[in-house]
């Protein structure tokens, strides 16, 4: 499974990375460039949580600061930033996680002073979460979910 969340969210990423220059610079839509280079659906939710986002991942209780969802039915990722309580938000992240069937693939680091991460799976799901402090913020908690091949 570890496998499976790196191979969507690290090109994901990396892509994102190289088209957010190129758009700043021609004022081109982030959504358009990325729909265009994925040729998916792209769903910059803003605020809110994305419309198709899993319900059967757990999500902390908090402000939605900001969420999308790239792909379509052959694969998708969710991302979701939503504000939370402080470092130790992710011990009850990963107790939800746990709770809703999710396993862990010992790559979960508890709560510290600055936070925690954990990867999360499911026969269906993969999940990145990550609780950290921002600046602007406060205390956030970021979760990126990608769809197994297949299911």
């Amino acid at each position: 499974m570890k496998s499976s969340v790196r191979r969507l969210t690290v090109p994901l990423a990396i892509g994102l990375a190289v088209l957010a220059g190129p758009a700043m610079l021609t004022g081109c839509s982030i959504q358009n460039l990325v729909h265009n280079a994925t040729g998916g659906k792209v769903d910059l939710g803003g605020k809110e949580i994305p419309k198709d986002f899993p319900s059967e991942v757990p999500i902390a209780k908090g402000e939605v600061l900001y969420g999308l969802s790239v792909g379509d039915s052959d694969g998708k990722v969710w991302n979701l930033t939503i504000t939370v309580a402080g470092a130790s938000s992710f011990d009850d992240i990963a107790k939800q996680l746990t709770d809703a069937g999710f396993t862990s693939d010992g790559a979960v680091q508890g709560s510290t002073a600055d936070g925690g991460t954990g990867v999360f799976a499911s026969d269906k799901f993969g999940v990145i979460a990550a609780v950290t402090k921002d600046g602007k913020n406060g205390w956030v908690a970021n979760y990126t979910v990608s769809t197994v091949k297949g299911k």
